[in-house]
């Protein structure tokens, strides 16, 4: 706390800075960032909606609470800036309010007079039809934004998408060895920080905690890099994908 402190009497208090403030229970602090940011949060909101939204809108509500939720989760190990991190999880949380309203329409009165039946019959099944190609469509959306989230962190680390799809290993088993050296780096708060401080890998600390060789490692750095980013990360279609490769 004190550190912070005399780092900020040098230099302009950062948002991450402000966080940490918050964190620590300065809800006042917390107040004034949530007030400031609010055209921000009603940007990413209207975003998601393809249409604009106002603060008296229900969506803008969620995306509110998404902030703050955001705010309270936000640590720098996630190698992310604030706004990034928020932006990812109030369309999250926005789409998954969306998708839940998009539910109503499921809902059947018992007291529909019998003839009407089997055209209620017919509606709901076009109606459960629109849910599911709606549902697909959010997944979708969902994957494209965890996809350019995790391409911004890959910026940090002077690395690109296109360069891991390319440095991915052939073979199913190095691919194997590689997720869990990167497992085995997660796990290992010191090493953690260390690659998100100095956005390199650890090689020579890792060598002594993992059945691969130094050369291997090295060979497989980026993909490495890219798979510890997912794995500590909020990556929930990403970390699927992993969890398929490690457990076939």
């Amino acid at each position: 706390m004190l550190s912070l402190l005399f780092r900020l009497g040098k230099k302009k208090n950062t948002l991450e800075d402000t966080v940490l403030l918050i964190q620590e229970g300065n809800k006042q602090l917390q107040n004034e960032l949530i007030e400031k940011y609010k055209p921000f949060i009603a940007k990413t909101v209207s975003s998601v909606c393809k249409r604009y939204i106002s603060e008296q809108d229900d969506e803008f509500s969620i995306g509110l609470i998404a902030f703050n939720d955001a705010i309270e989760k936000y640590s720098t190990d996630k190698g992310s800036s604030l706004l990034a991190f928020a932006e990812l999880v109030i369309k999250r949380k926005v789409i998954d309010y969306i998708r839940k309203e998009a539910r109503y329409p499921h809902t059947v009165h018992m007291d529909l007079a019998e003839e009407e039946e089997n055209e209620l019959s017919q509606s709901k099944i076009e109606s459960d039809l629109s849910i599911e190609d709606y549902q697909r469509k959010v997944e979708q959306e969902q994957r494209r934004e965890e996809i350019v989230y995790f391409q911004e962190l890959l910026k940090e680390f002077q690395l690109s998408f296109s360069e891991i799809v390319e440095q991915s290993p052939k073979h199913h088993d190095a691919r194997q060895n590689a997720l869990l050296v990167a497992t085995k780096l997660i796990e290992d708060e010191e090493l953690k920080n260390f690659l998100y401080t100095k956005k390199q890998l650890p090689v020579k600390q890792l060598e002594t905690k993992v059945e691969v060789s130094r050369k291997t490692i090295e060979r497989n750095r980026k993909y490495i890099i890219a798979m510890a980013i997912i794995l500590s990360g909020d990556f929930v279609y990403l970390k699927d994908y992993i969890k398929g490769v490690l457990h076939s």
